[in-house]
């Protein structure tokens, strides 16, 4: 069994956050100074987390996001962010650069609710799905490998490898102590292989959570509420998973959230929720 650590966070504000219009992929904003606030303290609240792979969205304002959380990290500072499309917010088409409240006239038009409205040249909610499918499942392979690879090492080496410090399951005992995390004995004691950092976009960790709940089986929260589940995660919300997999390719991983969407870093900084 290898086990791993996911912590997901959306990027922090753009000024289109701000101003409640769809940004998609089509476009490119930075973050506002509000978001660089945003990222910086998302920064300093995963500030003792040893990440050893960290991914982010190819779009800027996921980049800039994650460039800023490893600023503020004790352990991970020098590690190289892999840039994958695949994390990109989902595609609105005509909708982007458009208020918000479009995309909904535009549902009701069809006859249809938002979010599973796609508007002409967007994604359905099912590409969006074989996107982060797809992410996951080679994220997963990648872990199993190299797994595999330090306990071959290790054999041969006769002992075990002293790691320079950080802790891989520091956020299970410092960053849990809130209503909105929750963690069993066993996740909290088991050891981790690793620990990913994952930048990416609202409605994309929103239809991703979506695919761990309804096709994996994601354990949750059991103070989580039906609305909490489908809401959008603020600006640089914070979500922590545990997974585990078996040594063959095809056994379902099993997944544990251990919080979900927190923003209690944002103090009273105002995180909205496009």
């Amino acid at each position: 069994m290898v086990t791993f650590g996911l912590t997901v966070v959306r990027h922090g504000e753009t000024r289109y956050n701000k101003e409640k219009i769809l940004q998609g992929q089509g476009i490119d904003e930075p973050l506002s100074q509000t978001g660089l606030h945003q990222a910086s303290a998302a920064g300093v609240f995963l500030s003792n987390v040893r990440f050893t792979h960290v991914f982010s969205s190819d779009l800027l304002r996921a980049k800039q996001t994650a460039a800023s959380i490893l600023r503020k990290s004790q352990f991970s500072k020098e590690i190289a962010v892999a840039y994958d499309a695949r994390l990109r917010e989902r595609k609105y088409g005509v909708a982007e650069g458009r208020p918000l409240s479009d995309l909904r006239t535009m549902a009701k038009a069809a006859g249809e609710q938002c979010p599973s409205f796609t508007p002409p040249g967007g994604e359905t909610l099912e590409e969006v799905k074989a996107r982060s499918k797809d992410f996951f499942a080679d994220l997963c392979s990648l872990i199993v490998k190299e797994a595999s690879q330090e306990k071959g090492t290790e054999r041969r080496a006769g002992n075990g490898t002293e790691r320079s410090g950080g802790s891989f399951s520091t956020f299970l005992t410092n960053h849990c102590g809130g209503p909105e995390c929750h963690s069993s004995s066993t996740g909290a004691t088991e050891e981790q292989v690793a620990n990913i950092l994952v930048v990416s976009h609202g409605a994309y960790m929103r239809n991703w959570l979506s695919y761990f709940v309804s096709d994996l089986g994601c354990v949750l929260p059991a103070s989580l509420t039906k609305t909490e589940l489908s809401s959008v995660s603020p600006n640089t919300g914070i979500s922590q998973f545990i997974v585990k997999l078996g040594n063959r390719d095809k056994i379902k991983p099993k997944i544990q959230c251990i919080c979900l969407n927190r923003d209690d870093h944002l103090g009273d900084m105002a995180a909205e929720n496009i």
